[in-house]
């Protein structure tokens, strides 16, 4: 016998993933969850999952789920299992890691635009120093400008 999420109604396989479910929920920034647990179990940020979940399942209503074949229900917490055999499997489906043609030309350009960037991206780097500099002549010697001088450039940071 599992529960229902008495806020949004998800099943949950035990008390313990119940309590899982409205904290996790209430953490990331749900309003409803968070303001339910505020007000069955004020300190449920300090419980265990299997504390909260004694606190909460009374609240909540049973609901009928699968029996699961394991004592461990199928899964560790804390640490999924096979995450990267799982992602490797994906990777391996159709369309998976296999570009249209489309998006090849797509690359290709980015790359030959990529590369000019580079290759020009010297003499633009010698252009804005040079800017400095000229920038920097305009000062007098106590290193102030002329007002004239900042007119004529406008404002830098607007």
């Amino acid at each position: 016998m599992g529960y229902a999420c008495p806020v949004c109604g998800a099943e949950q396989a035990d008390a313990a993933h119940l309590a899982n479910h409205l904290a996790i929920t209430a953490s990331l920034g749900r309003e409803d969850h968070r303001e339910w647990l505020e007000e069955h179990a004020p300190d449920w940020g300090d419980c265990s999952p299997e504390e909260l979940g004694e606190r909460v399942s009374p609240h909540a209503p049973e609901v009928e789920t699968p029996d699961f074949e394991s004592a461990s229900h199928g899964h560790d917490h804390g640490r999924p299992d096979g995450l990267e055999e799982g992602i490797a499997q994906q990777s391996r489906q159709p369309g998976r890691g296999s570009l249209t043609a489309e998006a090849e030309d797509v690359l290709q350009e980015a790359r030959e635009l990529t590369k000019q960037m580079q290759e020009t991206g010297g003499a633009d780097d010698d252009t804005e120093g040079s800017g400095a500099e000229s920038a920097h002549d305009d000062t007098e010697d106590n290193g102030t400008e002329d007002a004239d001088d900042t007119a004529e450039r406008g404002n830098e940071n607007a």
